[in-house]
């Protein structure tokens, strides 16, 4: 298997590079996509995807080292009405709108770093066995998919997403009809044995719709069953038991005090928590609901994001369930919209019908569009032609293979990271450049998992792991949904998709949550595939019984996602506001001007960006 996956990078490795070396960028529209060997597939590629190697090497000298020298610039015969920073679906958006505001005449180029569109919303295709499957490598639901603003439900009519229909395709008996549940698998490096207790010890896993949770064990003996010392055992039920009837304080200062009172405080001193092992249970039950790791938590928050020790409870309203889910996550919502701009992309009408469709990816980028969407292409410069507010144009210079490039457009949408926008573009305002840098985003790891069979997993009565011990502190069998024409896995015998979610935190516990993004996002990013590989074997062996599973026989492919900046953290104050204030002949979209990491919200601020623009 490992041979496999690394031979499979290579190749595709290699028709990249190809692809890019025979580029004719001397010539009038030449285009990185129209080189490319037919065979390039971004959605089927294993390994080390999301901000996959070489995708943020230009953006880091940027904003890191200041470097403006990158040779000589080409410059593009090419003039459009808007240039789109940032392929994404707020990015894809704001293109869309654009051409409904202005004329599906207008030409629009949009820009992007990686070798893919649609951002976070990542697809990750896996062929096992000759079967088809799929999962998500980051934006995964349209959660709470009854409130939306008209701008979003009418974009998703204009894209045949139809929400009614995920009350069938999502298959909520999925869960309770292969007996699978909420436990939490303790590993033997860091507890000291492989065990898996059938109790999820917090509220995290309640988010997967029709997952059966904690109700195998009582409290008692879900504490008695973890591998933890006598003393640990009798601190983690006194946790499991615990909640804000245990904090004295009067009821009327109560709001007050769990919003400035410390979660760890409060399990070190009002519960009388020291076990290390509880600790660090408590410290990871939050996952990405928090952003942080829950060290760092209020005890309103903690509570809010289900940390442990506090009673489970429905996240989501009985009429809103989390059942809006296509195989592939958002990028269904992605794939619909590039579809929309340029139909000879693909075969069909509408997100659904589009699940099975193979993109053509040399077709993103031809002359003849009047959209064109031109990948692995790194923005390093937008300037306006003269004085700001009375300049006609705007040029954006961008590296693609290690070459400078510059095209001219008379309006700029800012779809990418906003904490980039004060290193891109020139003559911000001092206060704007200021609430920019102040934004933030935390790091994330989606890695997806195709596995020959889920025999193992049901013998275990897995629905979601929590995994403690682990890089990936949770894992999960992927979201029950049948939907054009693709069909989930259906019996153990089956091969399917697992997904694994990692929330890196810094070593330091406490320490603040900026300090802690900048050091896991450097161990992140300097492992290779082989320590995430590595970790997934270990994972998975330890967790699943031997005499069902093999990792060498029953694992086909790994795809990991990593998101170095993964959902967005506001900079507070009205640095948001501040941040996105349009700026000449640019604005600013992407859910991180929300602040969101909805993509409903990177809808949204698509519509104002293009409604800002003079």
């Amino acid at each position: 298997m490992k041979n496999k996956i690394t031979r499979r990078n290579f190749i595709n490795g290699t028709l990249m590079a190809t692809g890019a070396l025979i580029l004719p960028f001397g010539c009038r529209n030449g285009t990185v996509l129209e080189a490319l060997d037919p065979l390039f597939y971004p959605p089927a590629l294993t390994g080390l995807r999301g901000s996959h190697p070489g995708s943020n090497t230009h953006a880091h000298s940027r904003a890191w080292n200041k470097k403006s020298d990158w040779g000589s610039t080409t410059k593009l015969m090419e003039e459009y009405d808007l240039i789109v920073v940032g392929g994404g679906i707020s990015g894809l958006s704001a293109a869309y709108f654009f051409q409904q505001e202005h004329g599906k005449n207008k030409k629009v180029l949009i820009l992007d770093n990686h070798d893919d569109f649609g951002g976070h919303a990542k697809r990750n295709e896996h062929t096992i066995d000759g079967q088809f499957r799929l999962g998500h490598g980051g934006s995964q639901s349209i959660e709470e998919a009854k409130d939306i603003s008209e701008v979003v439900h009418a974009l998703f009519k204009d894209l045949g997403i139809e929400l009614e229909r995920f009350n069938t395709a999502y298959d909520k008996d999925f869960y309770k009809r292969n007996n699978l549940g909420a436990v939490t698998y303790f590993n033997k490096d860091t507890f000291g044995e492989d065990k898996v207790v059938r109790h999820p010890y917090c509220n995290h896993p309640n988010y997967i719709e029709g997952i059966i949770m904690g109700e195998k064990l009582s409290n008692e003996d879900a504490a008695q069953q973890a591998p933890l010392s006598a003393k640990g055992k009798e601190q983690l039920l006194r946790v499991l038991n615990g909640g804000l009837h245990t904090i004295d304080v009067p009821k009327a200062e109560l709001e007050d005090y769990i919003r400035s009172h410390s979660y760890f405080d409060y399990l070190k001193n009002n519960l009388g928590v020291d076990d290390p092992g509880v600790l660090r249970m408590a410290r990871h039950s939050a996952l990405d609901w928090g952003s942080t790791g829950a060290d760092i938590m209020s005890i309103e928050t903690a509570k809010t994001c289900g940390a442990m020790g506090f009673a489970p409870k429905t996240i989501y309203h009985e009429d809103d369930p989390n059942i809006y889910h296509f195989p592939d996550g958002n990028a269904s919502v992605a794939r619909a919209l590039v579809k929309k701009m340029i139909p000879d992309v693909a075969e069909g009408n509408g997100a659904e019908e589009l699940v099975l469709a193979k993109f053509k990816y040399a077709q993103l980028d031809k002359s003849s569009n009047a959209v064109r969407i031109r990948l692995n292409s790194t923005v390093v410069n937008v300037q306006h032609g003269g004085d700001p507010q009375d300049s006609r144009d705007v040029f954006v210079d961008y590296i693609n293979d290690n070459k400078s490039y510059q095209v001219k457009g008379k309006n700029v949408v800012m779809a990418c990271y906003n904490m980039m926008i004060p290193h891109i573009v020139q003559g911000l305002p001092k206060a704007q450049e200021a609430a920019l840098r102040l934004q933030s985003k935390c790091p994330l790891i989606y890695t997806t998992v195709g596995l020959r069979n889920w025999k193992a997993i049901k013998e275990m009565e897995i629905g979601m792991a929590m995994s403690p011990g682990n890089m990936h502190q949770s894992l999960f069998m992927d979201y029950p949904v049948s939907i054009g024409g693709y069909e989930y896995t259906k019996t153990p015998k089956d091969p399917c998709v697992i997904q694994m979610v990692s929330c890196p935190y810094g070593e330091t516990i406490g320490a603040p949550a900026i300090e802690q993004y900048r050091e896991a996002r450097h161990k992140m990013l300097s492992l290779q595939f082989k320590d995430y590989e590595d970790e997934i074997r270990a994972h998975l062996s330890g967790m699943l019984p031997k005499e069902l599973f093999d990792f060498d026989r029953d694992v086909e492919s790994i795809t990991v996602n990593r998101w170095a900046h993964g959902y967005t953290v506001s900079g507070g104050g009205d640095s948001v506001k501040k941040g996105r204030q349009p700026f000449g002949r640019i604005t600013i979209a992407n859910c991180d001007s929300g602040p969101s990491a909805s993509m409903k919200v990177a809808i949204d601020m698509a519509s104002r960006a293009v409604k800002e623009l003079a």
